[in-house]
């Protein structure tokens, strides 16, 4: 009895102290979340750096700069190719809804003379004017999300300028930082902040290389899918498809229904299906096919917290709120699968702990994290 009564009491200490955290994340957000993605930021920029230090055997300092200076030509080269035609496709795109919005407008009224159940619904002439109401509402939640961004030109620069900084900094000594986050914890406990850092960053960099790796497959595949069946814009819903491929679930509706309802306009149901049954089994085909064959692990997260996730970070972050939020949700269920199921719980072996969210990719298991007792190294 008095070791259950002892583990309610330590669960209650860890939910107030959680609670007590997210209240102090929520004063400081924005400094939080920057933090945050300069933490994703430095991972990404770490792990090419270790693989450029293995294959290479560059020295730490100078396998870095390559990484930074090779991803910004990257960024650059990539942008000055793919811009300006997805620019002028967006534009004419954009330009063309009034127009695409009428004939969808006129093909849903005239399904509702054919169908008279449709006629009580927002479909039927008493609820006219459907789409574009949806039209409006997308373009103004676009409004609301990016024009305090874009209002803010300086302190978006200072903040990206900050971000890069804070992550080459990560970058190019993790272990000063992760050992110096280590020193804060008891040293009963060291063990399992060693386990919690080695899962935690294992699954960071899993989800890292394989968001870009969907990104680009999802791009590509898009393009060449919607260029073969003839619809127009077919690089600009491509890239439009690989960028929101961040976004679990509502990135994958969207960048698929969109295409289709421009066909549906153009050329009628049989094109607009064939064009959404292409969205679906492409990114069915990237996420079952193809990833599994690249990537050893993937990150396995509960689909209802994954949407729950979304929409709660874009509640209390907005647009930045979207991009960090499966990372986000990755990183509690490392924590609480650790500290409070592992600990508190005592639901597993601290010695032989299992990864949190990372399982492997062809049988779905999760082995045991590799922790390594190391300590400070200086960068070369």
């Amino acid at each position: 009895m008095r070791s259950e009564e002892r583990s309610l009491a330590v669960t209650l200490i860890l939910l107030f102290v959680a609670a007590l955290l997210l209240l102090v994340l929520g004063r400081i957000r924005e400094v939080a979340i920057l933090l945050f993605m300069a933490a994703l930021v430095g991972v990404y920029l770490s792990a090419l750096t270790d693989l450029l230090v293995r294959q290479v055997a560059f020295p730490r300092t100078t396998a870095l700069a390559v990484a930074v200076v090779g991803t910004l030509l990257a960024m650059a080269g990539i942008g000055a190719l793919v811009l300006p035609p997805v620019v002028a496709q967006a534009q004419d795109l954009i330009g063309s809804i009034p127009r695409r919005a009428g004939d969808l407008e006129a093909l849903l009224a005239r399904l509702a003379e054919r169908y008279p159940v449709l006629e009580g619904t927002a479909l039927g002439p008493q609820g006219g004017g459907v789409v574009q109401t949806v039209i409006d509402d997308a373009m103004n939640f676009v409004r609301g999300s990016l024009v305090g961004y874009l209002q803010a030109g300086g302190k978006l620069a200072i903040e990206l300028v900050a971000v890069l900084a804070m992550a080459i900094y990560i970058a190019r000594n993790p272990s000063l930082y992760r050992n110096g986050m280590l020193a804060l914890v008891p040293p009963r406990f060291r063990h399992l902040a060693r386990t919690i850092a080695a899962d935690l960053g294992g699954t960071l960099r899993t989800w890292i290389w394989a968001q870009l790796f969907a990104m680009l497959v999802l791009a590509v595949l898009t393009i060449i899918g919607l260029w073969i069946l003839q619809v127009p814009y077919a690089l600009g819903f491509g890239v439009f498809t690989g960028v929101v491929a961040i976004v679990p679930f509502f990135g994958s509706t969207v960048s698929t229904i969109l295409p289709a309802l421009l066909m549906l306009s153009v050329s009628g149901g049989v094109h607009a299906t064939a064009v959404l049954g292409l969205g679906v089994i492409i990114h069915l085909v990237e996420a079952n096919v193809v990833a599994p064959l690249i990537f050893e692990e993937r990150v396995s997260l509960p689909p209802v917290l994954t949407i729950f996730s979304v929409l709660a970070m874009a509640t209390l972050m907005g647009p930045l709120g979207l991009v960090v939020a499966v990372p986000t949700l990755a990183t509690v269920m490392v924590l609480t699968r650790h500290i409070l199921f592992g600990q508190v719980y005592g639901d597993q072996d601290p010695s032989r702990a299992p990864k949190a969210v990372l399982v492997e990719s062809m049988t779905g298991e999760r082995k045991v994290v590799m922790v390594e007792e190391d300590a400070p190294a200086p960068a070369k």
